[in-house]
């Protein structure tokens, strides 16, 4: 058996957010339009996710209309690898608003480097969205 067939396919590799569920059972429908993130961490998961594997698009559809950039270049050289969620406030099933703090790991020309960030959430058009980083 070939190297090839022995290794899983997109769909069925670990998403990148770090929940051990496969892509397509965890951010793969957020990121492809099929569904909604649930809580505002999940939101953040599919975000980093969306960095991870390259989703621009997902990233812009996520982001609050009063804050989103008019476009989004993502760094080629920049390989997004782990995702550590810290802690969360709010952000649930019932909730207008929430944050996530987390620590967002990335190797970038070899090297190792970190963003730690705590994110504000909010739900627009009853859907939950990335609005801004709150100061340290």
């Amino acid at each position: 058996m070939s190297r090839r067939a022995d290794r899983p396919s997109a769909a069925d590799r670990p998403c990148p957010c770090g929940s051990g569920r496969p892509y397509a059972q965890c951010c793969g429908p957020l990121h492809h339009g099929e569904a909604d993130a649930p809580t505002a961490e999940a939101l953040m998961r599919s975000r980093f996710s969306a960095f991870a594997v390259g989703d621009a698009d997902h990233l812009l559809r996520s982001w609050h209309s009063s804050t989103r950039p008019a476009r989004l270049r993502l760094d080629p050289d920049q390989r997004w690898v782990r995702l550590e969620v810290r802690d969360t406030h709010g952000g649930g099933l019932f909730d207008a608003e929430g944050t996530v703090g987390f620590r967002a790991h990335y190797r970038e020309g070899g090297r190792p480097g970190m963003l730690e960030e705590r994110s504000r959430f909010v739900r627009e058009d009853g859907r939950w969205v990335y609005l801004d980083a709150l100061p340290d």
